[in-house]
């Protein structure tokens, strides 16, 4: 550490807005007063006393001296290099300035003490590195401004005081941060803080010069390209010169494009407005691109183009049937559909209002059930042109209805490009997977759907790039969705709702013979006449291999099958023509996966033991077999109360609570032993546990498993049911009767309990689904549990199931 010692009387020498530092030599204008008589006070003082004179430089910032100033010696008087007088003053070291004193001549006298800065040896590790860095900042920037002779100088310095005030000759130092250098009396604080100043230099140095290197190479590439510009326009003038063309034919070209075009008067006026502003505006100019892209795609538009509908209702009806099986209700309501078009179009009500009779359909239902298939039959049977616009993960609104022209690379919205791309104003679009578009801070796509999808609003339709109205009146709009319910209100209910709830299983077999395995035979490299399939092959295929509402995978295991054939055929395994019947599903492809429960050995289905029923739901991949499993608590080990598993929503978790309360309130009537459930605790648990599952037609299934439970009696396992139950023992409608009972029919189930108010729904289920049912409509609980619950065997005592 720096202490001070050795007092001091120094004539004060005042340097208004300038610092020196020990080390330095400056030279300093004598035809100042205050300069002139320091120097000659310090003259008179060194008659007295050996050696040379000596002053005491201090900084005076705003009329305020420093705390600290610099002993200096007077080396030299004489004349300045612009003939003045001046003395030159070398900085020898730091002293502290005490309180003011007398001495000879008018300059100001202070007493002081000189600052001890020894700095111990050999220097420690950090200083030996701190020093090293200070070289080398201070070497780096010295080589930028090219003063390589003050390298080797600065090299040399291995003091490290005298490093430090090296930096008082530093010009981008301020005057208040060579202050702050002088009153560090700490020689490593000082070199430390010199360092950090150098250090902070050389940043900013360093991102001036990528600033200015940036800037001077925007503007070469500015002049270079008004240069080329240049040259261009002159070539361009001397060609048009040559061929004898007048200038300003682009415009013209535009201009004459547009007028000759078949626009919509207003488009026509649009236009001709964006032409006027490519003949004023300059080649230079970004704006004469971006008109001309516009004109480009409002000229490529079909404006008055479309395709004449074909009106052989008769025909349009077999080519939907030829391409799809099943679908009734798709398929009606395109007849209907067209047979109004063909209606209005012979009396003459083709426009109507300003709007075209368009049609606006939802198709909903799982995967696999032939949706997007159907949109390009459906365009087919009109004999329109087919767009699919996939919606899938969209989440920007400009994706619907554009961008603006004044952003860089705009396009007009997805719409537009399918207008454009079909090549005429009424096309079919299928909007596909509209459930899945989703919302961000970029706005929410589905609300952009509101005006393209409303019949009394599409006809004047405004996309944000073309800023003109375009009619979507005539489009046949068919949008498709997994899951009703994640569809925005607003914009369903522009929609009509066709619900597609699955296939039976003989339609899969029909769909599995007539479509998907002459497809798959293709793309196997087999011909019709070298594989066949049996029906019943097709039949266990739909049936056991594959649990479904759609046919994907019924279509993956045929293909897997004939990969199998083709595979055993070039291993020389199996001869060709085959024929492949139930009995060799095994061998070709394994065993079945979905086994009816009614087909498996009593003792292993899942109902063999009370307190578990058989219920149905529906997901988003079609209609579902679910099962619900009860249990009582040990009295001794289990804790009363009601306990709930399986990833259950609200709605089912209160429908739980609605089935205790209701055995308990009714359980004497019931003849069932109430008394368990006062003091042992209840588990219902619903298997597949990762599957969030909610809603409350679970309701009667679950009184039904508790039911079986207290009573003994197992459920029926050819039984299933769905319905909501009340506290009163009612049983309230629920949703999807179709696709449950399709479920149902699919996992072997010959006995279904529905809601007395379902019963309108049974019209929408296949006759041949509901030949193979035996359906019971009921309106109380009592039903369900006369219907549901075997016979007690007589004498033999209730087996409760215990959990541990």
């Amino acid at each position: 550490m720096a202490s001070t010692s050795t007092p001091l009387t120094l004539p004060v020498l005042p340097l208004d807005g300038e610092v020196v530092l020990p080390g330095m030599v400056v030279p300093l204008d004598l035809s100042d007063s205050e300069v002139r008589a320091a120097v000659e006070a310090a003259q008179a003082a060194a008659r007295t006393t050996p050696g040379k004179p000596r002053v005491l430089l201090v900084p005076r910032i705003d009329g305020t001296h420093a705390n600290t100033g610099v002993l200096g010696t007077v080396e030299q008087v004489g004349r300045l290099a612009d003939g003045d007088p001046g003395a030159l003053i070398r900085g020898r070291s730091r002293v502290r300035i005490g309180a003011g004193t007398t001495g000879p001549g008018a300059a100001l006298w202070v007493e002081g003490t000189s600052v001890d800065e020894t700095v111990p040896e050999p220097l420690p590790g950090q200083t030996a590195e701190l020093v090293k860095e200070y070289k080398a900042l201070a070497t780096a920037w010295l080589r930028k401004r090219g003063a390589w002779q003050v390298v080797d100088r600065v090299q040399a310095i291995d003091d490290v005081p005298a490093l430090a005030d090296n930096s008082g000759y530093s010009p981008f130092l301020t005057t208040d941060q060579k202050v702050e250098l002088l009153e560090t009396a700490d020689p490593v604080a000082r070199l430390k803080l010199a360092t950090q100043q150098l250090r902070d230099h050389l940043a900013e140095q360093d991102v001036a010069e990528t600033i200015a290197k940036d800037v001077q190479e925007g503007v070469d590439k500015q002049q270079r390209e008004f240069l080329l510009r240049r040259q261009l326009e002159a070539v361009r003038k001397e060609l048009r010169e040559l061929n004898g063309e007048q200038e300003g034919e682009e415009s013209d070209d535009y201009r004459t494009r547009v007028e000759a075009a078949d626009l919509p008067e207003k488009v026509r006026e649009a236009a001709l407005k964006e032409v006027d502003k490519l003949e004023r505006s300059s080649d230079q100019s970004p704006e004469g691109s971006w008109i001309r892209t516009w004109l480009d795609t409002v000229l490529e538009m079909p404006w008055n183009e479309r395709t004449e509908d074909a009106y052989d209702i008769r025909g349009a009806k077999a080519v939907l049937d030829a391409e799809h099986s099943g679908l009734e209700d798709v398929k009606e309501r395109i007849t209907e559909y067209l047979a109004v078009r063909k209606r209005r179009d012979d009396r003459g009500l083709g426009v109507v209002g300003g709007r075209r009779g368009g049609a606006v359909l939802a198709l909903v239902g799982p995967p696999g059930v032939g949706k997007t298939s159907l949109g390009e039959s459906v365009a087919h049977a009109m004999g329109r042109k087919f767009v699919r616009v996939a919606l899938g993960g969209v989440r920007d609104e400009a994706e619907i209805r554009g961008h603006r022209r004044t952003y860089v690379g705009a396009l007009p919205g997805r719409v537009v490009r399918a207008i454009k791309e079909a090549g005429s104003m009424n096309p079919v679009v299928l909007l596909d997977e509209i459930d899945k578009v989703g919302s961000d801070f970029r706005g929410d796509p589905a609300a952009a759907l509101l005006e393209v999808l409303d019949p009394a609003q599409n006809h004047t339709f405004r996309d944000h790039y073309l800023e003109v109205e375009l009619d979507l009146s005539d489009v046949v709009f068919l949008a498709t969705a997994n899951v009703l319910e994640a569809i925005p209100e607003a914009l369903a209910d522009r929609m009509e709702i066709v619900r597609l709830d699955g296939y039976t299983e003989d339609e899969k077999v029909v769909i599995a013979r007539d479509h998907l395995l002459p497809r798959q035979l293709e793309r196997a490299g087999l011909d019709k006449d070298e594989v066949t399939i049996d029906e019943s092959a097709l039949r266990k295929l739909a049936g056991e291999y594959t649990r479904e509402a759609g046919v994907r995978t019924l279509e993956r295991s045929v293909a897997r099958l004939l990969r199998k054939v083709a595979a055993q055929h070039e291993l020389g395994e199996r001869k060709l023509p085959f024929t492949v019947r139930d009995e060799d599903l095994r061998d070709l492809i394994g065993r079945p996966h979905h086994v009816p429960e009614s087909a498996q050995d009593p003792a292993e289905r899942r109902t063999s033991v009370p307190g578990v029923a058989t219920g149905l739901a529906v997901t988003g991949a079609g209609g579902d077999v679910l099962f619900v499993e009860a249990s009582l608590a040990d009295p001794e080990t289990g804790a009363a109360g009601l306990t709930l598993t399986g990833q259950l929503g609200d709605v089912m978790k209160e429908s739980a609570q609605i089935a205790l309360s209701f055995l308990r309130s009714h359980g004497a009537e019931l003849e069932l032993p109430v008394a368990d459930l006062k003091d042992r605790g209840v588990h219902i648990h619903f298997p597949a546990g990762a599957v969030p599952k909610d809603g409350p037609s679970a309701g009667i299934t679950m009184t039904t498993a508790l039911a079986s439970l207290l009573s003994g009696r197992l459920v029926r396992t050819d039984v299933a049911m769905t319905g909501e139950v009340s506290l009163t023992g009612r049983v309230l409608p629920i949703g999807g009767v179709k696709q449950k009972l399709l479920a149902a029919h699919r996992a072997g189930v010959t006995t279904v309990i529905i809601p007395k108010r379902n019963e309108p729904d049974l019209d929408d289920v296949p006759a041949e689904v509901l030949d193979k049912l035996d359906v019971h409509a009921v309106t109380d609980v009592r039903q369900v549990l006369e219907l549901a619950l075997a016979p007690a065997t007589a004498g033999a005592a209730p087996e409760v199931p215990v959990a541990a």
